[in-house]
């Protein structure tokens, strides 16, 4: 017999992972946002400005899937790209207005996806810390991987 699906730490990661997305596309819909441009808005309230190769690296998403997510959310008025100064070939998303003042909201969306899993604060800080370190420790382990290839 082999192994055990709810023993799995990827399954359990996986059907998680799910379930709080949905929470937030519940809580987002309103605002006609799906969770990743959510995550968008999210990394541009961090830092204004960036560039798609920036944002896509910050997200942990390709350009190819960044690139129709960034089409969209311009079409809805969440985000404005412009060229760079001097390189007309690199372009910079900048949040609009109408994506600047969700940001206080955000922390809203964000607090009411927490209160739905149940967890307290102290425990969504230990599951971010052990979210972290597998992480940071595929994306080591992937990194050497491709360097011995």
């Amino acid at each position: 017999m082999g192994p055990i699906l709810d023993d799995q730490v990827c399954y359990a990661l996986y059907t998680t992972s799910g379930l709080v997305t949905q929470a937030y596309a519940d809580l987002l819909k309103p605002h006609g946002l799906t969770y990743p441009q959510f995550v968008v808005l999210m990394a541009l309230w961090e830092s204004d400005g960036k560039s798609m190769t920036q944002l896509a690296k910050r997200i942990n998403l390709s350009k190819a899937t960044v690139s129709p997510i960034l089409k969209k959310m311009e079409q809805s008025g969440w985000i404005s790209r412009a060229s760079v100064p001097g390189n007309d070939r690199l372009k910079s998303v900048l949040l609009t207005e109408q994506g600047k003042g969700l940001a206080e909201e955000g922390k809203q969306i964000t607090q009411a996806a927490l209160c739905s899993t149940g967890l307290s604060q102290s425990e969504a800080n230990d599951l971010l810390s052990l979210c972290s370190k597998i992480r940071n420790k595929l994306n080591t382990k992937n990194h050497d991987s491709i360097n011995d290839a």
